[in-house]
């Protein structure tokens, strides 16, 4: 998929002019009045179970939203617009779908047969109607902020913040459910449970993942123009084809019986479900984030001055892990504060790239400035350049245990659930 980058805007306060601005928070006051309904009669039927499922979710929800907002490093999207994408999903995208999908479900019912319904319904409704109100989600913050979505990964970030919004909910709604269906009264045990199979295991793989696969799709279409309009609704529609396609294979009955239900068994679900969307996306980023990066970093080369841009800040600040090991070394080298120093340079250097390329002409005074402070406040503590170093053993001791306590946690939650 091609990645095109296009220069964005700053000036959120034009979002406010916008007449779609309005019509969308109109819409996502609706699904908050729809949800706010649910969420009452949630809380006085089972007050405790429906206050640990919130608090659980909330916080599962925290690491994912981290995790998406650092997708796009170099150009941030506006903050406004990532709790709008995260509204939309889980206000507006649920409230159409709960409802929808049962529609849809009895209709497959009606033209099909119960017995169809009832084993393949969640695998043809669900994700026909979700998929498509998240898409919306995206296509919303096009048309409220056309210029922000300004690359593949842009519309990535989007629409992963608009599945991430829907799965929180969705999530709490399965978790009162599963309450409900217990019989034992306000529980917390199977509001647990749903957490440790939704959440913790099947989190990685669920709505945030779909929404990010469409939303690549929304951000070709908007961003390669030098494509034909066919091309790029072609491209769209194929991306919100799979998006649909992993969503559906997700919830179908394939491998659920054949393969037992043992803890290899799940994880053999998981795999076969969940891995191939996943490393898609994790394609889809990696190629996007370094074409935007080649694409930033090009902008920072033709400064030519060390005081804002070293050569060897410039290899680093394109690529993740670099980032990442450049911080790593300043706190081995300098202490916290220069791996916190190095971090705000970079997020500087960042910005004054961005100001680059919507104005190359233009001063960029004011984040020129913000570089040199954060490099004079990293060379006072004895760090002057954020680059990185040789990779040390502890790095790779400790990057191997955490995978292994990862794969340990994982075992014995499946081994839990499976018996």
């Amino acid at each position: 998929m091609s990645d095109a980058v296009r220069p964005g805007t700053t000036r959120s306060a034009a979002f406010l002019r916008q007449p779609a601005f309005w019509v969308v928070i109109t819409i996502v006051a609706a699904g908050a009045v729809r949800i706010s309904q649910i969420a009452v009669l949630f809380f006085t039927t089972y007050p405790v179970a429906t206050i640990t499922a919130i608090l659980l979710f909330a916080l599962l929800a925290v690491p994912f939203w981290l995790f998406v907002s650092e997708l796009d490093f170099l150009e941030r999207e506006p903050p406004s617009l990532r709790v709008l994408a995260f509204a939309w999903g889980g206000l507006v995208a649920t409230s159409v779908s709960i409802p929808g999908s049962i529609a849809l479900d009895n209709l497959i019912a009606k033209l099909g047969s119960p017995d169809l319904a009832a084993e393949w319904g969640a695998a043809l409704a669900g994700p026909t109607v979700e998929e498509i109100a998240k898409t919306l989600g995206v296509v919303a913050i096009v048309l409220i902020a056309r210029a922000q979505v300004n690359s593949v990964l842009d519309g990535i970030v989007y629409g992963a913040l608009v599945g991430l919004g829907f799965q929180i909910v969705e999530d709490v709604v399965f978790a009162i459910g599963a309450v409900q269906q217990a019989g034992e009264g306000d529980q917390v045990q199977p509001v647990i449970t749903t957490f440790l199979v939704r959440g913790f295991l099947a989190g990685v793989w669920s709505h945030t993942l779909f929404g990010a696969l469409a939303g690549a799709g929304i951000g070709y279409l908007v961003v390669n123009r030098h494509r034909s309009r066919g091309r790029r609704i072609a491209v769209a529609a194929l991306a919100l084809l799979a998006a649909w396609a992993s969503h559906s294979l997700w919830n179908s009955p394939l491998f659920r019986e054949s393969l037992g239900d043992g803890a290899p068994a799940l994880l053999a679900v998981l795999v076969f479900k969940g891995l191939p969307p996943l490393l898609l996306v994790l394609y889809l980023v990696r190629r996007a984030h370094d074409r935007e990066a080649a694409y930033y970093v090009g902008v920072l080369a033709t400064v030519r001055d060390p005081g804002l841009i070293t050569e060897g800040e410039l290899r680093v600040l394109g690529s993740g892990s670099r980032r990442g090991a450049a911080r790593r070394h300043a706190a081995v080298h300098a202490g916290r504060k220069a791996r916190s120093a190095v971090r705000r340079l970079q997020r500087a250097q960042a910005a004054l790239a961005v100001a680059l390329s919507r104005d190359p002409d233009g001063p960029a005074e004011a984040e020129a400035t913000a570089v040199r402070e954060h490099r004079a406040t990293l060379a006072a503590l004895g760090h002057p350049e954020a680059v990185e170093g040789a990779r040390s053993w502890r790095h790779t001791a400790s990057t191997v245990g955490t995978a292994a306590l990862a794969i340990a946690v994982l075992w014995v939650a499946l081994s839990a659930l499976g018996s």
